[in-house]
């Protein structure tokens, strides 16, 4: 095959060289950022493959590329994809869902200890010149505490143990997706969304944003947290009313570290930044030079699969993949 002849795959936004190199050996890679970045609709009628990151990709992108036959999300979710229009089409549609989990888990555990600990506080204060507030930053211990985890997939089951192994925490939890036999096989006491709520020292989330989650905590269920309750969510944002959940936090003891935003980035004066309980991060759990590095291979990959013939390993509409191929 020469140049020309080689299936073209658009990537919208920087993911790791590594990647685009594996793409180059096979196909030919068109950048939709940097220097010599191309619109995609300057391309369209010749792309086969879309590797997207952080860049959406609707509809009318979907239906503007007769030759599209992978869509490969660089990410465990898929909700910046119109997976809709691409299962219509007949398109597969590939996560990364294992290369980022420990990334992420170490994230929330990082949320976890700076919130239990009130981190961002202190360096605020003692940036200010007001050492003396030490006597004010009465932490949480959480040996011992109880952690509520709201979705019990691979990146739930990793805060897990590492909770339960390096704090010796109880871990129950909840996943509206699994049965309590699987929670229980998985290591941890299955219980429901309320009592969980209000028995757990702390709650972590972990859960794909779908019609079934998206304000899966509102202000009733945030009311259920205990006094000195600790959330942190690195999962997705709109699961969590946030307006409630930072008039929660203005108003008692609690604390909540957060990663992910219903609308990102968020305002600089969004209730959520202006209140001291909480430490805000922007969508970085799964951004560790290894995670980064790995995510963007695996997705590489699941386009040469695709277009290669061979089923790639994590579709989120694979009873496309029969008709994709």
């Amino acid at each position: 095959m020469t140049g020309t002849d080689l299936p073209l795959v658009y990537v919208p936004r920087p993911v790791h060289p590594d990647a685009l190199a594996l793409l180059a050996e096979h196909t030919r890679v068109v950048l939709g950022s940097g220097p010599a970045s191309v619109a995609f609709d300057e391309v369209a009628d010749e792309v086969s493959a879309v590797l997207v990151r952080t860049a959406e990709f609707r509809a009318a992108q979907i239906e503007s590329a007769p030759g599209l036959r992978i869509i490969a999300r660089h990410g465990a979710g898929a909700d910046s994809v119109d997976v809709d229009a691409a299962t219509t089409r007949g398109i597969p549609v590939s996560v990364t869902a294992d290369a980022n989990t420990v990334a992420v888990a170490e994230h929330a555990i990082a949320l976890l200890l700076a919130t239990a600990r009130r981190v961002a506080e202190a360096d605020r204060a003692i940036r200010r010149g007001e050492y003396a507030r030490r006597t004010d930053l009465v932490g949480t211990q959480l040996t011992g505490k109880k952690l509520g985890v709201i979705g019990f997939g691979r990146i739930g089951r990793e805060v897990a143990r590492i909770a339960a192994e390096g704090f010796r925490m109880r871990v129950v939890a909840h996943d509206p997706f699994l049965d309590d036999a699987s929670i229980r096989a998985a290591g941890a006491q299955p219980l429901d969304l309320t009592t969980l709520l209000g028995e757990s020292d702390a709650v972590s989330l972990h859960l794909p944003k779908t019609p079934q989650t998206t304000g899966l905590l509102g202000a009733v269920e945030i009311d259920l947290l205990s006094e000195g309750f600790l959330l942190v969510n690195t999962s997705r944002g709109g699961i969590v009313d946030e307006a409630a959940l930072a008039a929660r936090l203005a108003a008692g003891t609690g604390g909540a570290g957060l990663d992910v935003f219903d609308n990102e980035p968020i305002a600089a004066d969004h209730p959520l930044a202006t209140v001291e309980r909480a430490v805000l991060t922007p969508h970085i759990g799964g951004q560790t030079a290894t995670a980064m590095r790995q995510v963007a291979m695996d997705a590489a990959q699941a386009v040469l699969d695709a277009l290669a013939g061979r089923r790639p390993t994590h579709l989120v509409n694979p009873e496309v993949w029969p008709v994709a191929r």
